[in-house]
């Protein structure tokens, strides 16, 4: 019984038809669209994962030189 079902699944799926069907010109400037929108997003996404993070800790090196000068400044 498992055979005969295991023959009828190949053959039904070897006996599909393939569909006629026409992607034209506007749907695939669509899709290639909307990958490159894709692939933009995420690398956005990293880059502001990396930058905002680097310019917070630079803002506070700045921060940190300043209070330096103004402790140097107040002992001259």
């Amino acid at each position: 019984m498992k055979i005969k079902s295991l023959f009828a699944f190949f053959l039904v799926i070897s006996a599909a038809t393939p569909a006629a069907a026409y992607i034209g010109p506007g749907a695939g400037l669509g899709a290639i669209g909307t990958v490159i929108a894709v692939i933009g997003a995420i690398l956005l996404m990293i880059v502001g994962f990396v930058w905002y993070p680097v310019k917070r800790l630079l803002k506070r090196g700045k921060k940190v030189e300043n209070a330096v000068d103004e402790v140097a400044k107040d002992k001259k």
